[in-house]
């Protein structure tokens, strides 16, 4: 008989998980890796009453309303994780401008949308999925976005995190993020599972606090 997946935890229980920095991209087999982003990390429910919350814990709901918007219209019971950004015409998450526009707490007339960049599935249909390994989780969030939400970015992963980390370079985004294959998601826990690894003078060293 299958195991039945535990109850879910409410968003208020919840802690994103976190990465450990390293220094090169990791050439042995068993990684995932994905395009890191400087934005917001949020955790996010979704359905009737949806919530943001960032990722010290405040209540972010109010902030990004056009997201809220469009959580609110997804299939309630689940919490996914991922970054909120300014994105350029290319695709660059761009701080400052996330910084100004979240100073707003909300959204006035000219000021710049956001995107979520979500990377994660925490909670799915009210079952608690943490324990999965990662390539279910991605593919279960990837299902509830099939309806490419606006404003929604999934971020999908590749196997070449050398290919990725070049383009990363070439393109000057933040870094790379690499996930081991079959982990699951440990929250509030800073683990070697996790790994990210930024691309040289990415982050400028005065840059404006989180």
């Amino acid at each position: 008989m299958a195991s039945r997946l535990p109850s879910a935890p409410t968003l208020a229980d919840l802690r994103p998980m976190l990465l450990c920095e390293r220094k090169t991209i990791p050439y042995e087999s068993g990684w995932h890796f994905e395009i890191k982003y400087d934005g917001y990390r949020l955790l996010a429910s979704t359905g009737g009453a949806p919530q943001l919350k960032s990722r010290n814990g405040a209540n972010a709901t109010t902030w990004f309303p056009e997201l809220v918007a469009v959580m609110a219209d997804l299939p309630a019971g689940h919490i996914i994780d991922g970054e909120v950004c300014v994105l350029d015409d290319i695709g660059r998450s761009d701080f400052e401008r996330l910084l100004a526009r979240a100073r707003q707490r909300g959204r006035r007339s000219g000021d710049d949308a956001v995107a979520y960049c979500v990377f994660d599935l925490l909670v799915r249909d009210g079952r608690d999925v943490r324990a999965l390994p990662l390539e279910r989780r991605k593919a279960a969030l990837r299902d509830l976005l099939a309806s490419d939400p606006p404003g929604f970015l999934y971020v999908q992963d590749v196997q070449d995190g050398g290919w990725l980390y070049e383009a990363v370079l070439t393109l000057k985004l933040e870094g790379v993020v690499g996930k081991r294959v079959g982990s699951p998601y440990r929250s509030g826990v800073r683990s070697t599972d996790w790994i990210k690894v930024k691309r040289p003078g990415a982050v400028p060293p005065k840059r404006s606090k989180r």
